[in-house]
């Protein structure tokens, strides 16, 4: 085995799993070591009981590949150079001398659950815990059934902390069952540790110490501070909604389209224009999945070129922009620049949270994923509520133009191309 040196916090995370509970949260911030810890664990409990069986879940199976499969993993292997692991790319699973394996899962593939839920597992880790639902926790833990002489069957889970209506704040922390709100019987057994990113600088750049730094505020308490968040009153959107629908990618979109919501002044006091790519699938209902967001401080000229470009780079169909305060200009701005652009002008006839209610509902149904993560649109999205005095969310109102267009259509729109969904009608150009 190669040398190890924990971190102090990793090694007080070993002092929990030694304890003797049953259920370890490890939560905190982002590239705290985590994942790497937990996996190395697996490891070292594989190898000390033969013919053990573990299970490591994530709730997207291609996300289980890329960052545990093809990445984590690997990395922890080589901690053991001298034991002749085997990685089967058939069933997903590694294997060791003495007949132990360690199976990779995605919780998201039926197929894929029900082969695993063929098995019995003396330890089951949920990587990523806060995008996996309480049904699917529950579920997997009914095959923590394998029994070894000498060995607890343990659970780990490890998240970002997302909401305190989480299932996972309401287990650890209130000690209480999520739905039946009825105390756990044995909260002896349900230990939790917050690991952060400062506890673990030797593996981390200055560079990325500063992206965390200069997060929006809800951001920088959950990934730098490893912070619970309070869902806010009022706000349409939810962490956990937007949490569970992310992806590492998106194929085969039938449409693409980019989104302004134009500043009225172009100073240092002005507010962003909110630019926004997104795309939708064909299936039935359809699912829409933000690309990017390039919104920031421009003047009408530069928000102009920032649409063009992102509209050739992504190949979109069309620019849609709101133009109640920039009227005929707008259109004209882009087609100065380049004229053969689809351009649609939309125009507010309703309030921002009555316009954002469809998309909010297609968010909570699990149909708007996030390609990656935009902290100051999720911000925004988890804040806005429309009352009196806020800053108006520039990024938010371009989601809701652009998911409008493309995902809630009117029968008027189908038949002339002139939509009055959402509180808005659009005019083709």
């Amino acid at each position: 085995m190669s040398f190890f040196k924990p971190t102090k916090i990793q090694a007080k995370a070993l002092d929990l799993i030694i304890s003797g509970a049953m259920f370890i949260l490890l939560y905190g911030g982002s590239r705290s070591g985590k994942t790497f810890y937990l996996v190395r664990v697996i490891f070292l409990r594989a190898l000390k009981y033969e013919g053990s069986r573990h299970l490591i879940c994530r709730f997207r199976f291609n996300h289980a590949k890329v960052s545990l499969w093809h990445d984590t993993i690997p990395k922890v292997m080589k901690l053991f150079p001298h034991v002749k692991i085997k990685m089967n790319n058939a069933d997903w699973f590694i294997s060791f001398p003495n007949g132990s394996e360690i199976w990779i899962a995605g919780l998201d593939d039926k197929q894929r659950v029900e082969k695993i839920l063929g098995n019995e597992y003396l330890t089951i880790y949920l990587n990523e815990g806060s995008q996996i639902s309480y049904e699917a926790y529950t579920t997997v833990l009914t095959r923590l059934a394998q029994k070894i002489a000498g060995a607890r069957n343990m659970v780990f889970v490890d998240c970002n902390p997302p909401s305190k209506k989480h299932w996972i704040y309401q287990i650890w922390f209130m000690f209480r069952d999520p739905e039946s709100r009825i105390k756990l019987p044995n909260p002896e057994d349900y230990k939790s540790l917050l690991m952060n990113p400062k506890d673990n600088l030797d593996n981390i750049s200055d560079s990325y110490m500063k992206i965390l730094a200069g997060l929006p505020p809800r951001k920088r308490k959950r990934f730098e501070e490893g912070q619970f968040l309070d869902d806010i009153d009022g706000a349409l959107f939810k962490e956990a909604d937007i949490d569970r629908a992310r992806e590492d990618r998106a194929d085969d979109l039938v449409q693409i389209g980019v989104a302004i919501d134009p500043a009225v002044t172009a100073n240092e006091r002005s507010d962003e224009t909110g630019i926004i790519v997104g795309g939708v699938d064909d299936r039935k209902p359809d699912h829409g999945y933000v690309l990017a967001d390039l919104s920031g401080k421009y003047s009408p000229d530069g928000w102009a070129r920032k649409a063009i470009q992102a509209y050739h780079d992504f190949e979109a169909d069309f620019i849609v922009a709101e133009v109640n305060n920039g009227g005929d200009m707008v259109r004209h701005t882009i087609h100065s620049i380049d004229p053969n652009i689809k351009v649609y002008m939309v125009r507010a006839t309703k309030g921002k949270m009555v316009r954002a209610e469809p998309i909010s509902s297609v968010c909570e149904q699990g149909r708007l994923h996030m390609v990656g993560h935009f902290a100051e649109l999720e911000e925004q999205m988890t804040t806005f509520t429309g009352k009196d005095g806020e800053k108006s969310p520039d990024r938010l109102d371009a989601l809701v133009w652009l998911f409008t267009k493309l995902m809630i259509k009117s029968q008027k729109e189908i038949e002339e191309g002139i939509s009055t969904t959402g509180g808005a009608y659009y005019i083709p150009s």
